[in-house]
């Protein structure tokens, strides 16, 4: 039965009674001061205010602010410490209503009522449906000009209603009310995100299943082929943790008195003659199950659900009339949840796709069906006692409150591709952290491997990943439809995504919990550097990684891909190899970055720390989401480092219990050698039931010589012969290897002498980039003799080499090496300043 207590207002955490002195009002007006610089600006033409949760806003009760407020010259004036507020207390008007920002460098400072911002830095949009490339996206709350305004007037209002069984529900606002809020936090972007998430309410946590490799294909799959894909994922040894059944799972070839077949709950037993048993099956070999709805046109006569749904509708079931959808009558939505999808639920079913795409309209003027769905299915998932979880497209502001969202089908083109980084960081401009894309892309486009390599790359650096296609018999994602490098490259980066789950959790609290999401554009930690705003593709992915996908072609003559980086002041280190780039200590630093198809641009600031889990090992299941007992922690030198694992069972709804693991490193110094380094694996703190008692630890420092090390458990040295210890030249990696030690101890790694950091392997790098190339043989033998002699200060010369127009392909490039051979030798010589 549906459970009203899920529904309740309580349960929400809603608290939308801001503080009464903080209210200034008038006849028709209501002005509230929320923190110095966030104010609710309302108009109501009755003079009667509420406050109420609505679709957006649940909490108004902010902490009390100080502010002055002046009657001057028949205007009124409010005052905080950061805002200016000058107000005719008439109808709101542009001349009669504004507000200034006054900590802000801007010319465009001022907000003038229905004047919008010029340079608002966006937020999301609904759907990426049928996208080639950019979309236009609907404002965020971020501006360059230090404001925006978020408008809620045509929210509904969530109340409280004893007489349907959900005990809310929502009605429509009177009309003519105006209901704004005002943010003013200049540049100060995180400040102004973590207020809005305070405003709205936080993301909730995700289950940690949901953080793996989720497969989905629109295929027509019977229970055979789907069973034998999975088996054929764990050959490969490439994880799987969510298997999402397009829509042919149910009836789709009806009757036509009953209309088109697009919307079904009842499974297709020609396909799935046993869905519990196969159900079953998913859930044995570590995979949750998710079905894909369009529920628009309600339970029609052929369902499995029609006559208990029906009958409880007071509609004759042998009339066969259909029991129409409507998502405004609390009764139908009662069965709809409690006759139909129970029983679903019951066999295995763990979450829903509501791939709803059929407008929005409904009965109640001014809902959304898109967002009420959103809304009831997300609340009602939690009824088992499990994480709460939907999948669904985006229905506007505060739909980061009912994750995950699914962006739409997007064409297979480069354009997609390239659009779709930027697209990521900025929805995180109105809180929207938790985007699932269709990695590889969905319809038409073309067949390119070297696109399908780099989106795959994408999407072990998206929020969710998520593989999907369409039904063309070319159209598969698989890995091994793929040649040679291609498939390598997607088999290591889905077996990455699987390996990078402790992060990604600890991200996950992290976004609940200090409202910070996985995805921040470079803006929000540099808001001064004009540079941060000209790399819309490049973000922070989490607290310790910067990432910098490439989105075209790999260049037919250097064999890699090249994109446009700006790395933030400070050092930093390539996370698959080591590689130590220095940027300038105030601007930071602008260059281009080259990598083959088995790499992308993935950067660790000084002192990253990247709790990974050994997939390797095959202790546990290749599909496992459970706290590993094999772990790596990636570690980068050059500065203290600290990092928090948090661990939890990864599936309660209610009461959820942490286990906090801090690691810290300490550097010492900072410049490249540290003669007082250490790196520290705290006992695991808090409710641990859900760890294993004891661990395999496997530190690897990235980016450093190799270093004798002295290893220590609760203080006690550990004997040398039971640790293992390695170096990896190519990756620069000191690697330690500690086994079976108990997660109540502290372990702690010492160096013997000081650590330096590598040195920089140039003439090797160098003859990498020319041995991969295409070009003539003579202009290689010419540039590796000047690389060897010349070392740094090749880079003039390299510009200079001779080609034989006889023997080139592009005529302007005669008197030159390739382009992207020059560009990618430049990057190896121009990594440290």
């Amino acid at each position: 039965m549906v459970d009203a207590q899920l529904f309740s207002l309580a349960a929400q955490h809603s608290r939308p009674e801001p503080s009464s002195d903080s209210i200034v009002q008038g006849d028709h007006w209501r002005i509230t001061v929320l923190t110095s610089r966030l104010l609710r600006i309302e108009w109501n033409p009755s003079g009667v205010f509420r406050d109420r949760p609505t679709q957006v806003v649940m909490n108004r009760d902010f902490s009390d602010v100080q502010f002055q407020v002046e009657d001057q010259d028949g205007y009124l004036n409010i005052e905080t410490a950061n805002l200016h507020l000058v107000y005719n207390r008439q109808q709101f008007t542009s001349g009669g209503l504004s507000v200034t920002v006054k900590d802000v460098d801007s010319s465009d400072n001022s907000w003038y009522y229905g004047v919008p911002s010029t340079q608002n830095l966006k937020g999301t949009v609904r759907t990426l449906d049928g996208a080639d490339g950019a979309v236009e996206l609907d404002e965020g709350i971020l501006s360059r000009n230090g404001w925006s305004v978020l408008d809620d007037s045509g929210s509904m209002v969530l109340t409280e209603d004893s007489r349907n069984p959900f005990g809310t529900w929502v009605k429509p606002r009177q009309d003519g009310v105006i209901d704004l809020y005002f943010f003013g936090y200049g540049h100060r972007y995180k400040d102004a995100i973590q207020d809005y998430y305070k405003l709205t309410g936080s993301t909730p946590l995700l289950p940690r299943f949901a953080l793996g490799n989720w497969w989905s294909r629109y295929h027509r799959y019977d229970e055979k082929e789907y069973e034998g894909l999975v088996q054929r994922f764990e050959k490969e040894e490439i994880p799987i943790t969510t298997a999402v059944i397009d829509m042919d799972w149910h009836l789709v070839n009806i009757d036509h008195q009953y209309g088109s077949g697009w919307t079904g709950f009842t499974w297709n037993r020609e396909l799935f003659p046993k869905p519990k048993s196969f159900l079953d099956f998913l859930h044995a070999h570590g995979l949750k199950a998710t079905l894909n709805v369009h529920p628009r046109d309600g339970i029609r006569a052929y369902e499995d659900a029609y006559k208990s749904v029906a009958e409880y509708m007071g509609i004759d079931p042998l009339s066969k009339k259909s029991v129409d959808f409507d998502l405004t009558n609390p009764k139908f939505m009662e069965a709809y949840f409690d006759l139909v999808y129970r029983p679903l639920e019951e066999e295995g079913v763990d979450f829903w796709w509501l791939d709803w795409q059929q407008g929005g309209i409904t009965r109640m003027a001014g809902l959304d069906p898109l967002w009420m769905l959103n809304y009831l299915h997300y609340l009602d998932s939690a009824h088992t006692g499990q994480r709460a979880l939907t999948f669904s497209r985006y229905a506007g502001p505060g739909s980061h409150r009912y994750p995950i969202g699914f962006s739409g089908d997007t064409l297979v083109t480069w354009e997609s591709l390239s659009f779709q980084p930027y697209f990521t960081a900025t929805a995180s401009n109105i809180g929207y952290g938790w985007w699932s894309h269709d990695i590889g892309g969905h319809i038409f486009g073309y067949r390119d491997e070297d696109l399908e390599a780099r989106w795959y790359q994408l999407g072990v650096f998206s929020p969710i990943l998520r593989l999907h296609s369409s039904d063309s018999p070319f159209n598969g994602k698989e890995p091994w439809n793929f040649h040679g490098e291609v498939r390598e490259s997607m088999s290591y980066f889905l077996r990455l995504r699987q390996r990078l789950l402790p992060y990604l959790y600890s991200m996950n609290r992290r976004a609940a919990y200090d409202n910070l999401p996985l995805v921040e554009p470079m803006y929000w930690n540099y808001p001064e550097q004009g540079q941060a705003y000209q790399v819309p593709n490049e973000s922070m992915f989490g607290s310790e990684l910067l990432v910098v996908p490439i989105t075209k072609p790999t260049d037919k003559h250097a064999h890699r891909g090249e994109v446009d980086a700006w790395l933030p002041q400070g050092e930093w280190f390539d996370f698959f190899d080591g590689r130590h780039y220095q940027s300038l200590p105030e601007a930071g630093r602008r260059m281009q970055i080259w990598r083959d198809i088995l790499h992308m641009p993935v950067f660790a600031k000084a002192g990253a720390i990247v709790p990974m889990q050994n997939i390797d090992s095959h202790e546990e299941r290749i599909n496992s989401t459970e706290n590993p007992k094999n772990m790596d922690v990636v570690v980068f030198p050059g500065a203290d480092g600290h990092f928090s694992l948090w661990e939890d069972d990864g599936a309660t709804q209610d009461r959820v219990q942490w286990a906090k693991t801090d690691m810290v490193l300490h550097w010492g110094k900072e410049n490249r050698v540290s003669g007082d380094c250490s790196i520290t694996i705290d006992a695991a703190d808090g409710h641990t039931d859900s760890l294993p008692a004891r661990r395999n630890w496997r530190i690897l420092f990235r980016g450093v010589e190799d270093c004798d090390v002295v290893v220590a458990l609760d203080g006690n040295p550990i004997d040398a012969d039971k640790i293992e210890q390695g170096y990896d030249a190519e990756t620069m990696t000191t690697s330690i290897a500690i086994k079976d030690c108990p997660t109540s101890s502290t372990l702690t790694i010492g160096f013997a002498d000081a650590v330096q950091l590598a040195n920089d392997p140039t003439v090797h790098d160098a003859y990498e980039v020319l041995n991969r190339s295409e070009m003539l043989y003579r202009s290689k033998d010419e540039a590796y003799e000047l690389i060897r002699h010349q070392g740094r200060d090749v880079i003039a010369s390299l510009g200079t080499i001779e080609r034989d127009a006889k023997y080139c392909n592009n005529p302007d490039e005669v008197s030159h090496l390739p382009h992207a051979v020059l560009g990618a030798l430049i990057e190896v010589f121009s990594r440290n300043l």
